[in-house]
């Protein structure tokens, strides 16, 4: 088994909270991340997959469709724009990078087993000091 992974980066904003609680509940549970003028990030993904070599060919995902299935996705979804109003695969769901991650994992998945391979890991560095590892 071998592994591969992608780096990508895109800028997006975002707010953490719940819709029915007061912005003084938000702040008590999210912090200055339930900022009701929302605030962005500068992520770095990481998306991993695996799969057996084989011979003939000696790859088993072409590290270009990769990276195509990935900006179509995901980062032409997302990139400059605001995660809780805008992009479509994190609608419903409060905008934690951990939500972001199983999101990412949810639409990736199915456009990286057509291309033969398994998705291994997502993670997600939304500073330089917080980074999210989600294996589905």
């Amino acid at each position: 088994m071998i592994y591969i992974t992608r780096r990508e980066r895109f800028s997006a904003a975002h707010r953490m909270d719940r819709q029915e609680w007061t912005d003084e509940e938000n702040y008590r549970v999210f912090g200055k991340c339930s900022n009701p003028n929302w605030h962005g990030h500068e992520y770095v993904l990481y998306v991993t997959v695996k799969g057996d070599v084989p011979p003939e060919t000696g790859l088993f995902m072409n590290i270009n469709r990769l990276k195509e299935i990935i900006k179509e996705t995901i980062i032409d979804k997302a990139d400059h724009k605001n995660l809780n109003l805008e992009v479509s695969f994190m609608r419903g769901k409060i905008a934690t990078t951990e939500n972001l991650a199983i999101a990412i994992w949810d639409e990736l998945k199915p456009f990286i087993e057509k291309e033969g391979a398994l998705l291994h890991c997502i993670k997600i560095s939304e500073t330089e000091n917080n980074t999210i590892e989600y294996y589905g």
